[in-house]
């Protein structure tokens, strides 16, 4: 498979492109760094990549922003950061990137349990987050030639425990084993409009 990782540089991407690495053609798109540089939160920054690349089998998003921060701090442009990146940039690569989409082919969004279970200073990620859960399922009813879309939406993984376990207590890390194959069952199953969810 020709498998596009849109953050497979990252702390869940780089995990994720090892594997699919092993027996795929990974191409791995970075806002500073990869095969490919991609503004997301830009349309003609992700039509540009895509034009570059051409067909492709999974298109796979493990990228995407949001201000942290206490709702009484936040401001309307604070929330723009997270509509626009988070949101909108990944509801524009499903959105454009299924005209490159072979037959059959997928894709996978991220998103994570703020969704679900929010913490303090999260308002405009949980917000972003339940978004594009929203769009993955809609999405799904639309998906022509085949094509599939989820979202695997993730607790706090093993990798980021320690920069984020102040603001989780209580939380079980996801190890690193389980992140791979949330990934899996969206890229290589048959699973369409789903929200996998991992939180333990």
């Amino acid at each position: 498979m020709k498998i596009l990782i849109i953050g497979g540089n990252g702390t869940i991407g780089n995990s994720i492109t090892k594997h699919l690495a092993v027996n795929n053609e990974i191409i791995i798109g970075g806002r500073t760094s990869g095969d490919e540089i991609v503004d997301i939160s830009d349309n003609n920054s992700i039509t540009a990549m895509f034009e570059r690349i051409g067909k492709i089998d999974a298109i796979v998003c493990i990228a995407g922003e949001a201000k942290w921060d206490y709702m009484n701090n936040l401001t309307e442009e604070d929330y723009y950061i997270g509509i626009k990146s988070k949101l909108m940039g990944q509801v524009n690569l499903a959105r454009l990137g299924r005209k490159f989409l072979n037959p059959g082919g997928s894709i996978t969004l991220s998103t994570g349990i703020l969704a679900d279970d929010p913490v303090v200073q999260t308002t405009s990620s949980a917000m972003v987050n339940g978004g594009v859960h929203s769009f993955v399922q809609a999405a799904a009813l639309e998906m022509e030639e085949g094509h599939r879309i989820n979202a695997v939406s993730l607790g706090m993984v093993q990798d980021a425990y320690y920069k984020y376990k102040d603001y989780f207590p209580g939380h079980n890390p996801i190890p690193t084993s389980k992140v791979i194959n949330a990934y899996l069952r969206s890229i290589v199953g048959k699973r369409n409009g789903e929200i996998i969810k991992v939180y333990e």
